[in-house]
């Protein structure tokens, strides 16, 4: 009383030593007083909610309060945690052995939780008018015997208090304003029927679930499904197909399928589920004519995806209709665009090669130029190996290095290394490895400097192999240009061993004299840069030597700077430095 701020405290304490009658007052009169301000930030409802809780779990140790009486007044002040509340009584009463009480209480707590999951929160619909079909004539209870008229006539209540709780539910929840997803409280019901053998019952609530204002498309086509299904668990295949051909039956007026002006019933011809579940049932129980119209339907209402576009077409071909499933191919082709439209072209072009072989190249080579044009560069590589690999089996090997020619300028940077490693390859083995000679030019002269300093390596040893030392020679000249010594120490030691085994003492001494040269040119490089900065940077006490380890000093660092550009002149003087191609010796 003189601290009453710190009732949260005494509350805890209260609990901790057992005094829980005392403890639950407490809480009552933090509920009951509006000008209560919780200093651990909790509302007026986590109070509230931690009484209902105390009183349930305790009932038989709070004795001062109505327990029942308090949960059973939540139930109408907090409506959107009925579920929660009607557990939390039925607890109460479970602890406080009021068996006869709970079995009335927990099929309705159960339904209240799902209802207010699927609704979201519950609002008039103003639809009191239009009464909803509810069978009630389930499966009676035996007639009960002497003293068990209480349990028998509460196990009888149970059916009709769970269907008069379905019923208010899809009567008061307005599937407009619902944020969840309402169609499942129709599913609910329908199926509490299916599970009681009444099979009319639940079809009669789908039927009405169907004319139902969702506000989403999914919903309706959902309920739908829901119908079909319910056919297909009682082995009512022809029913399944009657249902789901209804759904997507053309209405009187169409609407296009984001239109949220128009009732849902008007768009659910243009929804893909149901549209899926009765190709998947023609295909398994219709004719290849039916499921072939179901098809066509889907493309003329341009609802496919690449998916169903090629199950159409590798329906066509199990039957062998090769050609209606090409021409199913290009329809799907005509829809979509890159990237989506990729698979539909390999798959495409694998089937027409397969098909076709080379009876058909020059439609074939149209179809592949098709394919390519437009295509972008990172989806580029397939289609242009498929293409060379057509023209190596039935065309012309010379038009296949073409196309081969074709894909390394045309794939992205990433790429460029593996199609010309797959270029180099394939060549060899058509024309022979001197065949490769200006493969491996244009691919030193593109690549970067990793990727080109690999296939110099490759190059130089394939020159080995043939016996062209001098080749190879020039080769291991034109890649020490971008081989720094200090990061590129593989590369001099694997030409090192090169002069070792097929050269002199004379050829040993100038590949050295080229690595000090180009290291010396790497130096220059980087004192240049050096300077650069510090002239950018504007900083009037600094000097190269700030950013050269090892060297202070202006003069000294002049001395270097010259020696370094002495070095680099007598580089220059002495070592031929291609630029576009590499030179061999003849």
């Amino acid at each position: 009383q003189l601290c009453p701020e710190e009732a949260e405290q005494y509350v805890s304490y209260l609990r901790s030593v057992g005094r829980l009658d005392e403890a639950a007052q407490v809480l009552a009169r933090l509920v009951n007083d509006e000008r209560f301000v919780s200093r651990q930030g909790k509302s007026n409802y986590q109070l509230w909610q931690e009484l209902c809780e105390l009183l349930s779990q305790h009932p038989d140790r709070v004795r001062s309060l109505d327990a029942g009486g308090i949960i059973r007044g939540g139930l109408t002040r907090f409506t959107d945690q009925r579920g929660r509340l009607w557990g939390a009584l039925a607890d109460c009463y479970v602890r406080c052995g009021h068996l006869e009480k709970v079995t009335l209480l927990s099929p309705r707590a159960a339904l209240w939780e799902g209802l207010t999951a699927a609704g979201g929160r519950l609002t008039p619909t103003g639809h009191a008018d239009t009464p909803v079909p509810v069978p009630c004539h389930l499966c009676p209870c035996p007639t009960p015997g002497p003293g068990r008229a209480s349990g028998a006539s509460s196990a009888h209540d149970v059916p009709v208090l769970i269907i008069q709780t379905f019923t208010e539910a899809v009567r008061t929840v307005d599937p407009q304003r619902a944020t969840g997803r309402p169609h499942e409280l129709w599913v609910a019901f329908a199926r509490f029927y299916e599970d009681n053998g009444q099979l009319d019952d639940a079809r009669s609530i789908l039927s009405r679930a169907t004319r139902v204002r969702f506000r989403r498309v999914e919903d309706l086509a959902a309920v739908w499904c829901e119908f079909g299904e319910l056919e297909l668990r009682h082995q009512r295949h022809q029913e399944a197909l009657r249902v789901l051909r209804k759904a997507t039956a053309l209405p009187a007026k169409r609407a296009e399928y984001f239109d949220s002006s128009e009732p849902v019933q008007n768009r659910l011809y243009k929804s893909l589920k149901v549209w899926s579940m009765l190709a998947d049932l023609e295909e398994s129980l219709g004719t290849f004519q039916s499921t072939r119209a179901v098809y066509e339907r889907i493309l003329d209402l341009r609802i496919a995806t690449p998916q169903i576009v090629i199950n159409y077409a590798l329906l066509l071909e199990e039957h062998g209709r090769f050609e209606d499933s090409f021409k199913a191919y290009e329809r799907g082709i005509a829809l979509f665009r890159w990237p989506h439209v990729g698979d539909l072209w390999l798959t495409y072009l694998s089937k027409f090669v397969a098909r076709y072989g080379g009876r058909k190249l020059e439609r074939a080579r149209d179809l592949f130029e098709q394919a390519l044009d437009g295509c972008p560069p990172q989806h580029a590589k397939t289609i242009y190996l498929l293409y060379a690999q057509l023209e190596e089996q039935f065309g012309l090997a010379r038009r296949a290095m073409a196309v081969y020619e074709r894909g390394t300028r045309a794939v992205p940077p990433a790429q460029q290394r593996d199609m010309f490693h797959i270029y180099i390859r394939r060549a060899a083995e058509l024309f022979g490895v001197t065949h490769t000679r200006p493969i491996y030019q244009r691919a030193i002269e593109v690549l970067g400097d990793d990727a080109a300093r690999e296939l110099c390596l490759r190059f130089a040893d394939m020159e080995c192999k043939l016996g062209e030392v001098d080749r190879a020679r020039a080769i291991y000249t034109y890649c020490s240009q971008i081989c720094d010594p200090r990061i590129t120490g593989s590369f001099w030691q694997t030409w090192k061993e090169f002069e070792i085994r097929h050269g002199n003492e004379d050829t040993i001494r100038e590949m050295l004299r080229i690595k000090r040269s180009v290291q010396a040119t790497y130096n220059t490089q980087v004192n240049f840069m050096a300077s650069q900065m510090l002239k950018v940077s504007g900083s009037a006490t600094g000097t190269v030597s700030d950013l050269a380890p090892g060297q202070s000093g202006l003069d000294e660092m002049k001395l270097l700077e010259q020696r370094a550009e002495a070095l680099a002149a007598e580089a220059q003087r002495d070592t031929p430095h291609p630029t576009q191609q590499v030179l061999f010796v003849r």
